[in-house]
């Protein structure tokens, strides 16, 4: 997989809500009142990661979920992290 160029980037963050550049990576922060739901989403970004073979970093603890993207193989940021990015936002939305 290729990694993508600035203005490719900036167009993929386009489609994203809540996410953050964080040099070559993507990253998404969600804040909770207690640890269940920390986990949950944790837990839903490990399961996503397992189905799609892109699997992120994952912190969690009391009262956040930090789930974080890129492409080690490229180097950086590639459609598939963006992709992944939206499948988690559309399975955060639903749940």
């Amino acid at each position: 997989m290729d990694r993508l160029s600035e203005t490719e980037i900036k167009t993929a963050m386009a489609g994203l809500e809540g996410w953050a550049l964080d040099g070559g990576t993507l990253v998404k922060r969600l804040s909770f009142r207690g640890f269940a739901k920390a986990t949950y989403h944790a837990n839903l970004a490990a399961f996503l990661g397992d189905q799609s073979g892109h699997h992120p970093d994952i912190a969690f603890g009391w009262g956040y979920c930090q789930v974080t993207y890129t492409t080690h193989d490229a180097g950086g940021l590639t459609a598939q992290d963006f992709d992944c990015a939206a499948r988690f936002d559309r399975m955060c939305a639903s749940g």
